[in-house]
């Protein structure tokens, strides 16, 4: 073989691979393109709005606007999604007809309730919870379990949730706020670990009905912890998708299993949902962890996640009561350094205190709570509003950015602490 032949046969080698990489990746693309241009279509939105870039999140751009303050909705179903009957779905509808604006998987709705008290009369109160299906036209769906009141405790049973189960049926009208909040899924391709505790499991359907009719190649597990059988949501609903998708795998986990409950069939786990159970279901892989439950699961479950190495960017999660949990990457950043000093003073202009700041008191409404300063309050996690209050003087400090967003010159005293010495109209 001459010099020339040998030269001739290295370029066309060169060429063939070429050619077969430009010819995968126009594959890949034009699968993508095809994919997007159906979702687009769906949605009523222009091609140009959606995300192209594989791996990074396309966020689809609302083909309806979302509306100002209250909107009044009509429930048009209540269906009861357990064996147990402590947890009912709600289809809502807008009065007006009008389509619904496209919200992120994962995002919740505000109620304005006007509750019965003892006397007979009403009070208004303000409630958030989660949207649990996939973003769709004509209804909004929120699956809500009835809070009772815990032994040996003096507190009472959950009103808002009582309120539904036993005030709202077929035909109540209700006032709602927009869809917001900020945990909710990323749209990349990234394989995805779902974990829910109890009714926690309510935005992990929203994610998971999206991401199932959306992105069916897309790796997903789920990971949902309760006591028993009885509690379990949406049986047969998560049974048929887990039958139908391959890529989706389910894994029910039972603390507490009733002598019934068969395990392989009712549950594939008895325990709770844990780090140990993670490491040995899970490949490796770089997951994003998406995760939903009561404070005691996340403050053990988020610091085993960073002790496993996972990056912080990587877990995402939503707590009943998520002030609680402390993240270690921003525990050192989410503190005011004028905090520390013990020189920050808290006025409260109404009630006529002023009080030390105590960097380790939590929250200003925790703060103002045990100063014995009477704050409304709802969420207690920057969802509702329900906290806002005037600053008259000073500066307050957010670890991290509220989903209800606060009007300007005001605050939600139960996400935030005092940068400054500030003084409070409450």
């Amino acid at each position: 073989m001459t010099s020339l032949s040998l030269v001739l046969w290295i370029v066309l080698g060169i060429a063939l691979q070429l050619g077969i990489y430009l010819g995968i990746g126009f594959w890949r693309h034009w699968r993508e393109y095809r994919s997007l241009r159906s979702r687009a279509a769906s949605l009523d939105v222009p091609l140009t709005s959606v995300g192209l870039l594989s791996g990074s999140p396309t966020v689809v751009a609302p083909s309806v606007a979302s509306w100002p303050g209250f909107r009044a909705f009509r429930v048009d179903r209540k269906v009861v999604e357990d064996s147990a009957q402590s947890v009912c779905s709600f289809y809502l509808v807008p009065e007006d007809l009008q389509p619904l604006p496209r919200f992120l998987p994962g995002q919740f709705l505000t109620f304005r309730l006007d509750v019965p008290t003892a006397t007979g009369g009403v009070e208004q109160i303000v409630r958030c919870y989660s949207l649990s299906d996939a973003p769709r036209a004509d209804y909004f769906r929120v699956s809500i379990k009835r809070a009772l009141a815990a032994t040996d405790s003096s507190f009472p049973p959950g009103r808002s949730s009582n309120f539904f189960h036993d005030h709202v049926a077929v035909g109540s009208r209700l006032q709602v706020r927009a869809p917001a909040g900020h945990f909710f899924l990323d749209r990349g391709d990234a394989p995805l670990v779902l974990i829910a505790g109890g009714i926690g499991i309510t935005p992990m359907l929203s994610m998971l009905n999206w991401c199932l009719a959306e992105q069916p190649e897309r790796e997903v597990w789920l990971f949902h912890g309760v006591r028993n059988g009885s509690e379990r949501v949406m049986k047969s609903h998560l049974e048929t998708l887990a039958a139908a998708h391959p890529n989706f795998h389910l894994r029910l986990c039972c603390s507490d299993p009733l002598p019934e409950d068969v395990a392989g069939r009712d549950y594939q786990h008895r325990g709770r949902v844990d780090l140990n159970l993670l490491r040995g279901q899970l490949p490796l892989k770089p997951y994003h962890f998406y995760i939903c439950g009561p404070t005691p699961m996340m403050a053990s479950l988020v610091p085993a996640l960073e002790d496993w190495g996972v990056p912080d960017a990587r877990i995402h999660f939503e707590a009943f009561g998520p002030a609680s949990i402390k993240r270690r990457a921003t525990a050192a950043a989410s503190a005011p350094t004028d905090a520390m000093d013990g020189d920050i003073v808290v006025s409260f202009a109404q009630s006529g205190k002023q009080l030390a700041w105590q960097p380790g008191a939590g929250s200003l409404l925790e703060f103002a709570e045990a100063s014995g300063i009477s704050v409304s309050s709802s969420c207690r996690a920057g969802g509702c509003g329900s906290c806002q209050t005037t600053i008259v003087s000073g500066e307050v400090a957010y670890s991290k950015a509220p989903d209800y967003d606060p009007e300007p010159g005001t605050c939600l005293l139960c996400v935030c602490t005092p940068k400054t010495s500030v003084t409070l109209e409450a």
